[in-house]
């Protein structure tokens, strides 16, 4: 056995389990697709990491489903994704694809986002939108509400990813700023029948916080997404337009966001009407990756075990925290005295709290804080492996998914003129694992069910 090889393998068995040709080959079978099936047109849009392939599997089961091809569509993914889908994978005929900016929204987004609105107020009963979602849809959906610029907005974007603000509390911020997250765009389609396919990128796996929810009612309020941005003491450096906006919200509740139980809402050329069938599937979601990198890890023949509460927090804490169990592990199974190899299996997403100027992301973070905290367990972290990945791919504002290390990873960054420390504390350890090889770089995977972390305990 080999820890690194295994953790890796580990790591993208999980990613292969979510990705989009594993996940909608029963599309076909939903009630709204059954014959005789919608008897208007069948309009296709998405948002997200996965939207590319999500759009190519639509269109093939609705044309098997319906014996009539998708009318038209429009998806959105990340700048570059185009030229990084996989090759031999079946790509959308009829839909087009887009590219918008992720994690800070920019204006192409913003214009594809415009056109959406519009194919969603084109329908009418009859008609059937499906709406495909996934990690990264928010960002990309980049419409907002009347005087808010796509700068102001960007501007804002930048405080939240800055301050350490967990994905549920950016997206309550993010919804009432919007014109077509926290169910705007549901209401938009009026009487037509919506069925949203939904890839989980978030905690709980809540449908009002995936991509904003676009499709489903919003329990969070203007009050919400002020307390937000006061908690992380960011409301006196917003924008003058948002801030405007935020407080026009708060006293007029005719801007709020469609409620559950609400009854019709404001949707263009829908307002007032009656609201259409509406259902959402989730497709995927992170237990689903951790399940697979289990099957892999016993495939192996290790003992695995999946860990019972999401990692969430600041990074750097999560790192030394999975490193302190890894080794408890150890200890208790008594590997050494031949208990057997093991792996422990996490899932969950970490933020990170900017105070330095370096490079990295969330995932690499946590990795070198763990291998810290390996180095200075002295002998009880020896045979320990411990990787950290985004299953998207991508780790901040980096090449890589994030990165594995072991006890001697801290050593070897200073024998090569690196401080682990001074690397963790400026936000700084993609330079330290580069130069030594360590980083997880399967480009983008065009899938996200948020972090994974593999440690692998050897003999």
């Amino acid at each position: 056995m080999n820890p690194i090889q295994d953790a890796q393998f580990i790591f993208a068995e999980a990613v292969r389990a979510v990705q989009a040709p594993r996940l909608m080959e029963r599309l076909a079978e939903h009630p709204f697709l059954r014959p005789p099936g919608p008897a208007g047109a069948v309009r296709v849009i998405g948002a997200g990491k996965a939207a590319m392939a999500m759009g190519a599997q639509a269109e093939w089961q609705v044309e098997s489903a319906l014996g009539r091809p998708v009318g038209e569509g429009l998806v959105v993914v990340p700048e570059g994704y185009r030229a990084t889908y996989p090759a031999g994978e079946p790509i959308p005929r009829r839909i087009e694809v887009t590219e918008g900016g992720h994690p800070v929204p920019n204006a192409a987004g913003a214009a594809a986002a415009r056109r959406t609105l519009n194919l969603a107020v084109r329908c009418r009963a009859g008609d059937l939108l499906l709406v495909l979602i996934s990690g990264g849809g928010s960002s990309l959906w980049s419409a907002f509400a009347e005087g808010i610029s796509l700068e102001d907005a960007r501007a804002t974007f930048r405080l939240l990813l800055r301050s350490g603000a967990a994905i549920a509390e950016f997206n309550c911020v993010r919804k009432h700023l919007t014109a077509i997250g926290g169910g705007r765009l549901g209401a938009a389609a009026g009487a037509a029948r919506v069925l949203t396919l939904a890839i989980s990128d978030v905690v709980g796996d809540d449908p009002a916080v995936i991509a904003s929810g676009p499709t489903v009612p919003d329990p969070t309020t203007f009050a919400d997404a002020r307390a937000v941005l006061e908690r992380y003491h960011l409301w006196e450096s917003l924008p003058g337009p948002v801030a405007a906006h935020l407080s026009r919200g708060l006293a007029e509740p005719a801007l709020e966001t469609p409620k559950p139980g609400g009854g019709a809402v404001g949707g263009g050329a829908h307002e007032g009407a009656a609201i259409g069938e509406r259902d959402l599937v989730l497709l995927a979601n992170n237990r689903r990756a951790l399940e697979a990198a289990r099957a892999a890890a016993v495939k192996l023949g290790y003992r695995a075990v999946i860990a019972p509460e999401p990692v969430t927090g600041e990074a750097r804490e999560a790192g030394r925290a999975l490193a302190r169990a890894a080794m408890m592990t150890a200890r208790q199974a008594g590997v050494a005295a031949g208990g057997g190899p093991c792996c422990l299996i996490w899932g969950g997403e970490t933020t990170v709290t900017v105070r330095g100027d370096g490079k990295g992301g969330r995932n690499q973070e946590l990795a070198l804080a763990a291998a810290l905290e390996l180095e200075a367990a002295g002998d009880a972290g020896r045979g320990i492996a411990l990787l950290s990945g985004g299953t998207d791919g991508v780790d901040g504002p980096t090449d890589a998914a994030g990165a594995w290390v072991t006890a001697e990873t801290a050593a070897e960054a200073r024998r090569r003129g690196f401080s682990p420390e001074a690397a963790l504390e400026n936000n700084d350890a993609y330079p330290l694992l580069d130069r030594l090889g360590t980083l997880l770089k399967p480009g983008p995977t065009h899938t996200n069910v948020m972090d994974v972390q593999v440690a692998v305990v050897g003999q």
